[in-house]
């Protein structure tokens, strides 16, 4: 994911309209769509893929329920790096680039230099990942986590 020079791309509210209806469902059909942003379909469709062309719209994803694929917790894991320079960071990219349970992870600023959201299966899936696939990573200094209680919001994208 690059980040896009937001002067290049020139939006209306017609395209606000697709992209929020998009973000509700991205399964809509063009037709559905189309209705939804009063247009006829094929100028929608050529909206849409415009979007699709210029970055706006990167890619459609599917959600799981995490409980039904067996991953029903988060685990909020905030570390440090022993030196913070690119090659670090390249290393640490790479390798959680390879562990699925990784749901996102941010370069930070302030106490930690990093922070971790991750899917577990309870206290057993948490320490697991810690002592198989985190702390096996070299050049991680100190850890802090948190096993979070309840989800009070969970969104992919903001609104447009």
């Amino acid at each position: 994911m690059g980040q896009k020079l937001l002067l290049d791309i020139h939006m209306d509210k017609i395209d606000r309209k697709i992209l929020s209806a998009l973000h509700h469902d991205a399964r809509i059909t063009n037709l559905a769509l189309a209705e939804k942003v009063c247009l006829s379909t094929s100028p929608c469709s050529a909206r849409v893929r415009r979007l699709e062309k210029e970055g706006v719209i990167e890619k459609y994803v599917t959600i799981y329920d995490r409980h039904s694929i067996g991953v029903p917790d988060t685990a909020i894991i905030e570390f440090m790096f022993e030196s913070q320079d690119e090659e670090s960071f390249k290393t640490f990219e790479d390798h959680i680039a390879t562990m699925p349970e990784v749901i996102e992870a941010h370069l930070t600023t302030g106490e930690y230099d990093c922070f971790m959201k991750v899917a577990v299966a309870g206290t057993k899936g948490y320490e697991e990942f810690l002592i198989n696939k985190l702390w096996k990573i070299e050049g991680i200094k100190n850890t802090r986590s948190s096993l979070t209680l309840r989800c009070f919001k969970q969104s992919y994208s903001p609104a447009p």
